[in-house]
Formats: structure tokens, C-alpha cells, sequence
């Protein structure tokens, strides 16, 4: 099949997170059991890859088009994702032209996008099978699709239901949407809330979130951000389909970010890459204490909130040190700063996105630390265990399907239900004292690196969903 992703982010050309690695390693996964994949993304102004006009139809003009009342001439470049999958790069210096993809001006930003997409199948050199967008930034694509009467099967994926592209009635109006916001509908439909998402979540094909756990939860008032009603309506077309990570850029054997590489059967190099990051976080080199790692957004859904109560007691009941990365809310900015000051032999904060620190993180924490509030999916857990790292999580979306208490058969690390200090701090605790246990440490070590948390299985799933839409249409 034929299959061309809608996106905001994939990686290396534009990444703020965990959406930009599942973009790039689910299409690589894709061509690799046999199909052609093509992905659309917005030539932002930080993109600075070489790319070459479009050669055939228009010579990559897509046009001029008419936007909340401006004339916005689109053109289309073409780049190669790892030298293997074509990237078409929309071009247009008022919205594309920032180096932000997200903040200011992005509902409009993405409206367009979405608006220019049907104008872009029609110029390019192939006629997808199916369309795959992905979260709110393509939620209207299914809707422009209709409005063009292009009857290509389209699916929406659902990467992280708490952001929605939500907006008001002026909104509604200013952007031309009103006339067209319930055009679509099924008539026995819940009418669509004021965000981008209600639309993807009713009008794609068939509709898909990033894992099972996460696929029923979002079917609840606890997880489902006010859609639920929305979601229950689709339940019979919604599917839970775990993300995966690329093996080959995740390589502890091979990864050039590394002090040291090692693999499963070397894990005792392993203590290289711990050393060389308590050193880069000014934290005492002794590989003798346990050492727990963080990468991660910082805002509430990620727990750093449960972390900041729990500071005091990690450094009282545990001779734990703990190495944070990441960028977020300014005001947890300020509280982790002056946490990393208050215990500056335990705790190292780096308020940054540095994907080369990440990786030095992985692979030299001795606990990968996840209390997440809800997490859809999670790739860190599944990046640690690849690097050697024991996770510590909460039992929530994908951090359930992926993590399992130690306490139970091929357990694979340490997991607490409640979003608690108490519990939290019981797992770490856990988790320390199982350290000191270094053969047995050392063999969970092992195991964890072996698991299989490629994309082989789930891009066979998506390969399922797409020939299930791709037949409906058919009949």
C-alpha cells in the first residue's frame, strides 16, 4: 500500500517530542514489511535540510490560497527521511516560517495546514491509499478530504487526548470553520466539541491511540478530557495500538552519544556511562549507590508535581541520586532548580532538550523514574529498558502495558497504582533495596535489554487497521 502520513514533528526534521519519534520509526517500520510511505510536514523556518523542488506538476507551486483574509502562496519542497521515505515540505513564511512549531498562532497555523492538504494530494506523483494524520495539528484533514470529495481512506491516531486545539466562538467564526463544523456529521453523532480533535475523532475512518490500556481509558470521564462521548460513539472503530522505538537509533551497542557501548553481554562497561553522567551532574562518582534518571516534559502530566512533594523524603529515606532533563512549566523550572541547590550531592537538574545528555541518561541511570499522571504511551520506559535501566512507574496507559511489577512473573520493574508520595517513594524504595542484590540486578539488567519493543508487531497491527479501512471503503 500506498500510505502518506499527515504530521507536525518527525525526526530528525522537526522534533519537540515523542510524536516526531513515532512519526519517523512507524513509517520506517511500515516500508520495511513492503509499503510505500510518503509523510506531508510543514517546512518550518528551524528545518534547515537541503531540499528540492517538486519536479512534474507545477514544478512544486501548489498556488495561491485564500486564508482569513489574506492570499498565502504555498509552495512544495522534498527532502529524504533517512534516505529512504520521501518528505514533502509545505512552504508558506507566514505560518510556516517560525522556527516554533508550537505557542503562538498555532491554531492557525495548523488550520492551514489542514486547509492546503487536499490541494497537495492532487499535485503530487502518486495517489495514496490510505491517509494517516496524526493528533490535533492534522485533526481537520478528514474534513477538507470531504469538502474536496477525495474518498481516500483516512486514519487518525490520537497521540495525547489532553491536547486538543481547543478554541472559542470568535475562533469558530474568524477562521470560516463555522460553516462547515457540523456539515459532516452523522446525524446520530454527539456534536463535536470546539477543538480540532472532536473532528479527527469523527469523521477518520477508523481511529487509533498509541495503547490498549490507553484505548479504554480514554472511553472513561477519568482519562477522556471531556471526549468520551465522542470516543464512545467510535469505540467500535477505535483501536489501542502500542508504539514501539527504532532499534537502530536506540542502540547502546552502536550510539555514538555514549562514554562507553556495550550490549547485553558487556553490561559491566555499562558503569562507564554512569560515571561519565554523575560527573556531568557535578553528583559524587561512586557506582556503588543506585542512580535514578529522568527525561521528561516538565508539567503535571508527567508527575513532576508527585516528584517536587517527594523530594524531601527521597533524600531522608533513600542514598538515591537523581538526574533530571527536561523543559516545561517555568514555575517547575524554578522549584527543581532550587531542589538541585538545597542537595546539591544527590540531585542534578538540567532544564534543557538535549537529546545527547537523554541518551547519556539512559545509559547510565541505574532506575528510569516515569511517575506519570497519565501517560498514553510512553517512550522513555521502553528506551531505558532497551539502554539497561530498570523502570519505576506508575500503572497507567502505556506504562501499564509495557511495565511489570518485579514481584510478578517476567516482571521487568518496579510499579505503584496510585498517584501517591507514599507509593511512589514504596517503589523507589524498592527498587534501591533490589540494587544492592547486584547479581540479581544485573540479570533483571540483562533481561530488560532483550526484550522486543521494536515496531515489527505494531506496524503489522497498523497494517491491519489500514487494510480494514481501505476494504470498508471498497464495499
Amino acid at each position: 500500500m500506498r500510505i502518506l502520513f499527515i504530521a507536525s514533528e518527525t525526526f530528525p526534521l522537526a522534533k519537540v517530542g515523542g510524536l516526531a519519534d513515532v512519526t519517523s520509526s512507524l513509517a520506517i517500520a511500515l516500508r520495511n514489511i513492503g509499503h510505500e510511505l510518503y509523510l506531508i510536514l510543514p517546512k518550518y523556518g528551524s528545518i534547515k535540510t537541503p531540499a528540492q523542488d517538486i519536479q512534474g506538476k507545477d514544478s512544486g507551486k501548489v498556488g495561491t490560497i485564500s486564508f482569513m483574509g489574506y492570499s498565502e502562496p504555498v509552495n512544495l519542497k522534498k527532502t529524504m527521511l533517512k534516505g529512504k521515505i520521501p518528505v514533502y515540505l509545505v512552504e508558506n513564511q507566514r505560518y510556516f516560517g517560525v522556527e516554533e512549531i508550537y505557542g503562538q498562532g498555532e491554531l492557525e497555523r495548523f488550520l492551514f495546514f489542514s486547509l492546503i492538504i487536499p490541494d497537495i494530494i492532487s499535485r503530487l506523483d502518486f495517489c495514496p491509499d490510505i491517509i494517516h494524520c496524526h493528533d490535533w495539528h492534522t485533526a481537520l484533514t478528514p474534513l477538507w478530504l470531504k469538502k474536496a470529495r477525495i474518498g481516500l481512506p483516512c486514519i487518525f491516531t490520537i497521540h495525547n487526548l489532553a491536547y486538543q486545539g481547543s478554541f472559542d466562538q470568535q475562533f469558530l467564526q474568524r477562521s470560516g470553520l463555522s460553516s462547515i463544523w457540523h456539515k459532516y456529521i452523522p446525524a446520530d453523532a454527539p456534536r463535536p466539541s470546539l477543538n480540532f480533535m472532536s473532528q479527527g475523532i469523527l469523521l477518520a475512518d477508523l481511529v487509533t491511540t498509541v495503547s490498549p490500556t490507553y484505548a479504554s481509558g480514554i472511553l472513561t470521564p477519568q482519562y477522556g478530557e471531556r471526549l468520551e462521548p465522542l470516543l464512545n460513539y467510535r469505540r467500535n472503530e477505535l483501536y489501542g495500538i502500542l508504539n514501539g522505538i527504532d532499534y537502530d537509533e536506540y542502540n547502546p551497542a552502536t550510539d555514538p552519544s555514549l562514554e562507553r557501548n556495550y550490549d547485553s553481554t558487556t553490561i559491566e562497561t555499562r558503569a562507564h556511562n554512569k560515571l561519565a553522567l554523575q560527573r556531568k551532574g557535578g553528583l559524587p562518582q561512586n557506582t556503588d549507590i543506585p542512580l535514578l534518571g529522568m527525561v521528561s516534559r516538565l508539567d503535571e502530566q508527567k508527575g513532576i508535581d508527585l516528584l517536587l512533594q517527594a523530594i524531601d523524603r527521597f533524600i531522608a529515606e533513600t542514598r538515591a541520586q537523581l538526574v533530571i532533563l527536561g523543559e516545561g512549566r517555568e514555575h517547575y523550572h524554578k522549584l527543581l532548580a532550587e531542589a538541585a541547590l538545597k542537595y546539591p550531592e544527590r540531585l542534578s537538574v538540567f532544564i534543557a532538550n538535549d537529546a545527547r545528555l537523554a541518551r547519556l541518561i539512559y545509559s547510565g541511570c541505574d532506575i528510569f523514574l516515569m511517575p506519570s499522571r497519565f501517560e498514553p504511551c510512553g517512550l522513555g520506559q521502553m528506551i531505558a529498558m532497551r539502554y539497561g535501566a530498570v523502570p519505576a512507574v506508575r500503572h497507567t496507559g502505556g506504562l501499564a502495558d509495557t511495565v511489570k511489577d518485579i514481584a510478578e512473573k517476567n516482571g521487568n520493574g518496579f510499579v505503584f497504582q496510585n498517584y501517591a508520595v507514599r507509593e511512589m517513594m514504596e517503589a523507589i524504595k524498592r527498587a534501591e533495596e533490589s540494587f544492592y542484590q547486584r547479581t540479581e540486578w544485573q540479570n533483571l539488567m540483562r533481561r530488560n535489554m532483550e526484550l522486543d519493543f521494536s515496531w515489527k508487531a505494531s506496524a503489522s497491527k497498523y497494517e491491519e487497521v489500514y487494510l480494514r479501512a481501505r476494504n470498508a471503503r471498497q464495499t
